[in-house]
């Protein structure tokens, strides 16, 4: 249905689109021919806005992977470092969170592990919305932010990383069979805040796939049935983008780019001083408006990234293409 829905609105679109294009051509041509330069502004103003839509549509029309249309899980993960890792991968969840809230997406928090001072150690949300693996997919690998250290009494410029993974909700189109025998299953009672019923109860479930290596962890129900099922979602979905990525020329290219959440592993650096900067080292898309970015304005370096996955190259955008 939902599928339906998107051909329906995708269709619609364009008909609007052709009809629009003519009748503000047509108004530039009246405007001229009676030398209403009022008129021919107003259209030519239209037309802009026209091909603003377009370019992002002709970016919507990329998302057609297998599973793009699809929910997704976004896991943060803090690298070495101790307080400062945790803390700018606490900042990294609230920006996907942030950006996820202005594309009207709903989020479902599954897991987070408080850092000793600040920040967290990981944590695991899923984001409910059309098209949510197929953007937020374009995030995944090792962030790096440069900043003057708020928990260093000499004031002195650190280096952090953490690293996103990001992988699709399956749906009931996609079959994952998975051997009960190849699965080890942990109880343990849930980590942080949460009430008495939680942190008293084992309530939370560890999955780890034995042949691959793959854990999940899920602790954010009180049920251990409820979180039973969510793990075992969770891991089909790990495994089937762990499939995805096989069939991709440029997997090992990113599984590379994830094994260390390190220096010369990153795809964005965050430079807070000593000078202003957010840069995606994948296209070159950079900006000086690091706070916007810091809030969850990422759309510029997802189209990128979209745009040079599909059209190859550098720092491109649709329009560059056309």
């Amino acid at each position: 249905m939902q599928e339906r829905t998107a051909l329906d609105d995708q269709l619609t679109a364009i008909s609007r689109i052709e009809r629009e294009l003519e009748d503000n051509i047509g108004l530039i041509e009246l405007g001229e021919a009676e030398k209403d330069q009022g008129v021919v502004r107003d259209a030519e103003n239209a037309l802009r806005a026209l091909k603003t839509e377009v370019a992002r549509r002709v970016l919507e029309a990329l998302l057609s992977g297998e599973a793009d249309a699809n929910d997704s899980y976004l896991e943060v993960h803090a690298g070495a470092g101790g307080t400062e890792s945790q803390d700018w991968a606490g900042m990294l969840l609230r920006m996907y969170t942030r950006w996820a809230e202005k594309k009207g997406y709903k989020i479902e928090y599954l897991e987070e592990s408080q850092g000793e001072e600040a920040g967290i150690k990981s944590a695991t949300i899923r984001v409910n919305g059309r098209n949510a693996y197929g953007w937020l997919k374009t995030e995944a690998g090792v962030h790096r932010l440069v900043r003057i250290s708020p928990f260093d009494s000499n004031a002195r410029r650190h280096t952090s990383f953490a690293s996103l993974d990001i992988y699709p909700v399956i749906d009931d189109r996609i079959k994952v069979d998975i051997k009960e025998s190849d699965v080890r299953v942990d109880t343990m009672r849930a980590s942080g805040a949460g009430g008495q019923h939680v942190n008293k109860t084992e309530s939370a479930i560890r999955l780890t796939h034995i042949p691959t290596g793959i854990m999940v962890y899920s602790q954010t129900d009180r049920s251990q049935h409820r979180n039973r099922a969510i793990a075992w979602d969770m891991l089909r979905a790990r495994l089937y983008e762990q499939e995805l990525k096989k069939r991709e020329e440029a997997a090992s290219a990113e599984h590379a780019a994830k094994t260390d959440i390190g220096w010369g592993h990153q795809i964005r650096s965050y430079v807070l001083q000593p000078y202003q900067m957010v840069k995606d080292l994948r296209t070159g898309t950079q900006t000086s408006s690091t706070g916007a970015v810091l809030d969850g304005d990422l759309d510029q370096f997802m189209e990128a990234e979209l745009a040079r996955k599909a059209f190859g190259g550098g720092p491109e955008t649709v329009e560059d293409v056309e």
